[in-house]
């Protein structure tokens, strides 16, 4: 998985997508990763890693930080070209 862009999703911290830097047993470095912090227009993160979101505009994705380390990793999607252009036209979320 290293090099790649995945949806990580961990026990405690929720859902991330960015490329995965390392990994080191349930550690996982993301770089220019995005909190999923709730999305519409797919069933589920194995969906979303595949198709993307039909509904971008309902989705709330903050802002990518540079590099985060997320512990307690329990599953690594990797995410699909077409799920990737649909992630980054997810507007930026804050209030």
């Amino acid at each position: 998985m290293i090099g790649r862009y995945c949806m990580v999703r961990t026990y405690s911290a929720g859902v991330f997508a960015g490329t995965v830097k390392t990994r080191d047993g349930e550690e996982v470095v993301l770089t220019d990763a995005r909190r999923i912090w709730y999305w519409k227009g797919a069933a589920s993160l194995s969906q979303l890693a595949t198709d993307g979101t039909s509904q971008p505009k309902q989705c709330k994705f903050p802002r990518p930080v540079a590099e985060v380390l997320l512990r307690g990793v329990i599953e690594i999607i990797p995410i699909t070209d077409k799920a990737r252009d649909s992630i980054a036209k997810v507007p930026e979320w804050a209030e």
